[in-house]
């Protein structure tokens, strides 16, 4: 197998980022059919982030099935967010 070059490592990580960013938002909201495309054509050449759409998947699911509350009503804290995308940016860099 090759060995992936730094560039080349950092590219996969934001393609699999945006992924799973996409992923999560069809989950909660919906994508475009760009982004449709755009997720359906890296869920083709990427098995991990195949996995992670499933266990997105069953997770969302049973946090559904477990609160009772509709999808629509299932939002985070902006703030919330901020700070959970600040740990994984510094994590990844």
């Amino acid at each position: 197998m090759k060995k992936l070059s730094d560039q080349e490592m950092a590219d996969m990580l934001d393609n699999c980022r945006k992924a799973a960013f996409l992923i999560e938002k069809q989950q909660a909201e919906g994508i475009t059919s760009k982004e449709e495309s755009e997720l359906e054509y890296h869920l083709n050449i990427c098995e991990m982030c195949r996995v992670f759409e499933k266990q997105s998947t069953v997770i969302n699911q049973f946090v559904k099935k477990l609160s009772g509350v509709k999808k629509s009503e299932l939002r985070l804290d902006d703030g919330f967010k901020e700070q959970l995308q600040k740990q994984i940016n510094t994590k990844h860099n």
